[in-house]
């Protein structure tokens, strides 16, 4: 009998369909991290990723066009901010319904095209297409670059790495930071080239209850969390912090020595909420958003 996607959840589902895939060009890394990871010359490597937004899902009916495409495209740049990377090509699906406005059409490009513009990314094509059904979807493939050898993975973490945000959780949905957010590209950056260089780094897209489990086991690691130290937006509680996801914040880890040189403080916007254990190690029960599940 058929197996149900809500009865597995998104995390199953992608481990099974991602032990499929065909890998016959060689990479440096492969599927399971912020993006894949491909030799390119003797300076730069080059990344790739796609991401997807779905009316009704990441946004509502009566979003504002222009919101809606920073969302799309902010997305993708946010994974690629989570390498320690710079965006450079985008590729556009759109998919609408044929009785959708070309109106609307022209103002989630407008949105896109501003981000683009302040990101230094160019738009390269796409396709379009109508949809059978009301609504609207977006795929953002984007490929961007990095230093050689130095993109920021998921699996870098050690035990005793000090667990650290970017920036206030919680409350993306119903403030609006998740159409609205900046992705981390300068932030990202400053770690990179002036330090304190993450061990690890992920963006927080599912919420932390989410990511942080996923960055502990790609680092084969455990994970010890300081909820009193979870910087939270205004009104929020420390279990939306964990569990409503969207934030767009990174999520990232530092050796000891190098969090003693980071500069604690909003304007530095790294904050420690926890240390990676051993793990054999409990970790702290948490959950997040996951695709197919209710």
């Amino acid at each position: 009998m058929p197996t149900p996607l809500s009865q597995l959840g998104e995390n199953t589902v992608l481990k099974r369909l991602l032990a499929q895939l065909s890998t016959q060009a060689p990479m440096l890394t492969g599927p399971g991290d912020d993006c894949a990871v491909v030799a390119r010359d003797q300076q730069w490597d080059t990344l790739l990723k796609t991401d997807v937004v779905v009316e009704n899902v990441h946004f509502t009916p009566d979003t504002e066009p222009e919101r809606i495409g920073h969302k799309a495209l902010a997305r993708a740049v946010s994974d690629i901010a989570a390498m320690g990377g710079i965006p450079e090509y985008a590729l556009i699906t759109l998919l609408m319904h044929p009785q959708r406005a070309v109106e609307t059409a022209e103002g989630i490009y407008r949105g896109m095209n501003r981000l683009a513009a302040r990101c230094g990314i160019s738009i390269a094509g796409g396709e379009t297409s109508s949809l059978p059904y009301d609504g609207i979807v977006i795929n953002v493939a984007l490929t961007g670059r990095v230093e050689r050898g130095q993109a920021v993975l998921r699996s870098g973490g050690q035990p005793g790495d000090i667990i650290c945000v970017s920036g206030p959780l919680g409350g993306s949905f119903p403030s609006g930071h998740h159409l609205d957010f900046e992705p981390r590209l300068e932030l990202a950056r400053r770690l990179m080239q002036h330090g304190p260089r993450p061990t690890a780094m992920m963006d927080l897209s599912d919420g932390l209850g989410a990511d942080l489990p996923r960055l502990a086991e790609a680092s084969h690691c455990g994970f010890e969390l300081f909820t009193d130290r979870i910087p939270l937006n205004p009104g929020c509680t420390i279990q939306q912090g964990i569990s409503d996801g969207e934030d767009y914040e990174l999520l990232f880890t530092l050796t000891p020595g190098n969090m003693n040189k980071a500069h604690l403080s909003p304007e530095r916007s790294v904050y420690p909420i926890g240390v990676l254990t051993p793990p054999s190690s409990p970790s702290t029960p948490m959950r997040g958003w996951q695709h197919f599940k209710a």
